[in-house]
């Protein structure tokens, strides 16, 4: 395998991870150029070694049969989200805004970290604007909504998403990562209130609001998913040819649901709701197009992982391996890579006692939050707290802070499960 096919992958995850932040306006005006030609870089490499047709096939294979049933999801989940208004509460004060984080934390298992995300980083800041000083609610906040919250199932996470969807059982994290999860959401969410009590000593405190909840309809679409979801992972009917490329015809059904509900929220959800969530679907675009180059440029590295001797008796290594690309990568190809790298067998991984899966999947969730590349929320949510008027710390002030909270949380969880 020539190493040379895998540059196209690596100059991808290196344009998203650099560019924004040394070339902003660059980035934004070139991103889909840029991944185009990456994309187009490696389809040329991978003609030379066998073939312009093949080449064009395994593309447009892994884009219909992977790349979209991911993305659309994802597309879903994030509308739904979106068509949600949560307003008044007990937020603004440090018990209030502790349970909102405890309840974040719970939803984004189930309606997906960019879901919840959108859904409740509005209310918080919302009803913490009286306050002089509120970043580290939005660092807790992109830790448990944007990041960990996510663990508990597929529709949690991106990297869970995709482990589901090459046949990972749709309870394998809760089952798995819910203790995991326990040991890091603690001591983040008691910091946090200590700093909170501390600061809001100096601050007035706000006035209580009725609890509002609006966009009932979205939150039937979404109990609709979670219905049908898991159902893929236990109905098998076999294959559809589409578009020349063949897709399992259970990962068919739940992208043309998806895509109904999608159809269905944009059509009856209130602008109001919208408008109030400052809703965008600009806001998926860079991970829309991230994506799609991710999958298009990942297969060499496959094959080069499947030729590699590596060793899978160490799951510690592989937490802490896993978790450091994710944290400088994403989260979602991370896993990938380390999935594909212990075999990519769905049924032997994730086989009790399955130690080396738990391990790769914590890594890749539970590091998510270290930089502000590391899962797809972490940007969206800094962007929202930014043009709320919060001063967020840049990229390696940001980093710097995580590192400190979360390490000793790091090599706690290394003690007690690898």
């Amino acid at each position: 395998m020539n190493v040379m096919l895998t540059l196209p992958f690596a100059a991808v995850l290196m344009s998203f991870a650099v560019l924004p932040g040394l070339a902003p306006r660059f980035w934004h005006r070139r991103m889909v150029t840029l991944s185009v030609f990456w994309v187009g870089l490696g389809l040329v490499l991978n003609a030379l070694g066998g073939g312009l047709a093949g080449a064009v096939a395994a593309v447009w294979q892994v884009s219909i049969a992977e790349f979209v049933p991911f993305m659309v999801l994802l597309l879903a989940l994030y509308a739904l989200g979106g068509g949600i208004l949560i307003t008044g509460g007990p937020w603004g004060r440090p018990s209030g805004n502790l349970w909102l984080l405890v309840i974040g934390t719970a939803l984004a298992a189930v309606m997906g970290t960019i879901g919840a995300a959108l859904l409740l980083i509005h209310p918080l800041l919302a009803a913490n604007g009286h306050r002089f000083e509120k970043r580290h609610l939005v660092l807790a906040f992109i830790i448990l909504v944007g990041n960990a919250g996510g663990a508990l199932s597929p529709l949690g996470d991106p990297p869970l998403l995709v482990g589901f969807l090459r046949g990972v059982p749709f309870f394998w994290p809760l089952l798995h990562l819910w203790a995991p999860l326990l040991v890091l959401a603690v001591p983040v969410l008691v910091l946090c209130y200590g700093v909170d009590t501390y600061l809001a000593k100096r601050e007035a405190q706000p006035q209580r609001q009725k609890l509002r909840v609006r966009g009932g309809l979205n939150i039937g679409l979404l109990l609709v998913l979670m219905l049908a979801i898991p159902l893929e992972g236990v109905w098998h009917p076999g294959t559809v040819d589409l578009l020349s490329a063949q897709m399992p015809a259970e990962h068919l059904a739940v992208t043309v649901l998806a895509i109904g509900c999608i159809a269905i929220s944009e059509i009856f959800t209130p602008k109001s709701i919208r408008a109030h969530n400052r809703f965008a679907w600009t806001a998926m675009r860079e991970i829309g197009v991230l994506f799609f180059a991710i999958f298009a440029t990942i297969g060499p590295v496959f094959v080069l992982l499947q030729q590699a001797d590596l060793d899978v008796d160490h799951p510690l290594l592989w937490f802490w391996a896993s978790g450091v690309a994710s944290a400088v990568l994403d989260a979602a190809p991370t896993y990938l890579i380390f999935f594909q790298a212990a075999g990519g067998n769905a049924v032997q991984l994730s086989t009790d006692p399955s130690h080396l899966l738990t391990a790769l999947a914590a890594g890749s969730v539970f590091f998510g939050p270290v930089t502000y590349l590391g899962n797809a929320p972490n940007l969206m949510i800094r962007e929202i707290a930014a043009r709320r008027a919060v001063k967020m710390p840049g990229f390696f002030a940001y980093a710097g802070v995580m590192i400190l909270v979360l390490t000793p949380i790091y090599i706690l969880m290394s003690w007690l499960f690898f």
